[in-house]
């Protein structure tokens, strides 16, 4: 392996043996499959993209003890200017898919080092556990594996706690010995399953006390015995070309549910045994929770200025640019794309000392996280909404290019005002795969939901702001007068 991992690193680690079912069928190799090969390519292309040698200072660091660089999403910040340092890193790697992988490397590299800086959580809850952790997450960045994670539960009976679900459902202990536990059931999403080296299985959402058979968390290798894939359908391999699906057929980075068929994992990859509030602690009183999340509003920051930029073109090419209405909706746009950066940046500069390391302002964090999830349904209604009949009246597939008698037609009918008819399919191609298409559609299902339903996040927003401070203003403006004072000045 290169001093910095490559894509022809990644690509080949993929070639594992590991069970993943799609359409029926079991994919042999999902690096050549036509649902997942150019996912896959895109996933070694942001490893291309770091081993850069112009972009290895920024993309990558040195470990203590290693003598290979790895990507800055593994760094540890120890103040401000560190946190800057590794976002920017990120946003340039989010730019690689224009914002569209959501769970590209860095995601889970985020969560499990913010679970490191509270390592004391898992001290508490066992030594043995919090060592097991420990060193996982120093194999996981000297080695810069990608990870993905299974941490919710499949929906089911909503009205029954987890543990009353019906058998095999939900992932649990069912066995153990001196060498390790056996797992069964399933567990969701595995977004980047399929180009993922491995899985982090964990519980976010809260258990009681006797459900401990489902309270663990640990991690596996994707091709571990037993472990299988059930993908959803691929966009990928729906994709007309590449022409007419420029984002679906390069960037799906896939779902799919994990099902643990008597996994055995060995006590060395156990960081949580049979304890219900531990399951919580690991995400919630470490900053876990906090860097995976801040995570995706560094990934957002950098979708959402490819949707101001593809509003902007798309008035460019119909010619609406100047028209008042126009400009104030671009306007507004903006100011959206500089709020969402804003929030980054106050998050950052607002963040505080935790033992050696620096974290994000947690509050910060959550509220832009309510505000996003509902701001990006909005932008792809106003984007749908700047471009009215333009995303629909457009040639079937890139097909149409090799008819001649069709060419002529095409380059009378698709006029712009910025752009020759050529480029203007092009583009209005690329508009409507990223917010028409089956794929668009999922990425808004997806802003609005990957972080919980709304009242969750929310509830995170009302957990964490300054009530006492809010309230205590209240308070301040009430003690400046009383009844009696006020009545006498009233009665002259």
């Amino acid at each position: 392996m290169s001093e910095v991992k490559t894509g022809a690193d990644h690509i080949k680690s993929l070639r594992d043996g590991r069970t993943v079912y799609l359409d029926g069928k079991l994919v042999e190799d999902v690096t050549t499959h036509k649902a997942f090969r150019n996912s896959v390519a895109s996933s070694g292309a942001l490893y291309d993209f770091q081993a850069r040698p112009e972009n290895i200072e920024l993309m990558t660091f040195q470990p203590n003890g290693s003598n290979r660089r790895v990507n800055r999403a593994w760094q540890m910040p120890r103040n401000y200017d560190e946190m800057v340092k590794r976002r920017k890193a990120m946003q340039a790697w989010a730019g690689v898919s224009c914002g569209f992988m959501g769970r590209s490397p860095d995601h889970l590299a985020s969560a499990l080092i913010g679970q490191r800086m509270g390592i004391q959580v898992f001290k508490k809850h066992s030594e043995a556990r919090a060592k097991a952790f420990e060193d996982y997450v120093d194999y996981a960045t000297a080695n810069d594996l990608f990870l993905t994670y299974v941490i919710i539960n499949p929906q089911a009976e909503r009205a029954k706690d987890w543990g009353d679900q019906a058998e095999d459902l939900v992932a649990r202990i069912v066995d153990e010995d001196s060498t390790g536990i056996t797992i069964r059931g399933a567990k969701m999403l595995g977004t980047s399953s399929i180009m993922a080296n491995e899985v982090f299985v964990a519980n976010l959402q809260p258990l009681k006390p006797g459900e401990e058979d489902l309270a663990f968390s640990c991690a596996l290798p994707m091709n571990a015995k037993g472990l299988r894939v059930l993908s959803r359908k691929s966009y990928e391999d729906h994709a007309v070309s590449i022409y007419d699906n420029p984002i679906s057929s390069r960037f799906d980075e896939n779902d799919a549910l994990m099902y643990f068929d008597d996994v055995k994992v060995p006590w060395d990859r156990v960081f949580v045994y049979r304890d219900t509030d531990t399951c919580r602690a690991q995400f919630h009183d470490t900053p876990g929770h906090s860097y995976q999340n801040y995570q995706a509003q560094i990934r957002l920051s950098v979708k959402i200025a490819f949707l101001a930029g593809l509003a902007r073109r798309i008035t460019e090419a119909i010619g609406t640019t100047k028209i008042p209405a126009v400009a104030e909706q671009l306007g507004m746009l903006a100011s959206q794309v500089g709020m969402v950066n804003a929030m980054l940046s106050g998050m950052e500069a607002s963040g505080s000392q935790y033992g050696e390391y620096w974290i994000p302002n947690k509050h910060f964090m959550y509220s832009a996280q309510v505000i996003t999830q509902d701001l990006y349904p909005k932008v792809i209604q106003m984007l749908r909404e700047l471009a009215g009949g333009a995303l629909i009246m457009l040639p079937s597939s890139v097909l149409d290019f090799g008819n001649p008698e069709m060419v002529k037609i095409i380059e009378k009918t698709q006029r712009s005002a910025s752009m020759d008819p050529e480029h203007k399919v092009k583009f209005m191609k690329a508009a409507w795969d990223a917010i028409g298409s089956e794929f668009g559609s999922r990425h808004t299902q997806y802003e609005m939901f990957y972080a919980g339903a709304r009242f969750v996040t929310c509830g995170h927003s009302f957990r964490t702001f300054d009530w006492n401070n809010a309230t205590g203003l209240v308070e301040g403006l009430l003690a400046g007068y009383d009844l009696q004072s006020e009545l006498k000045k009233a009665q002259g």
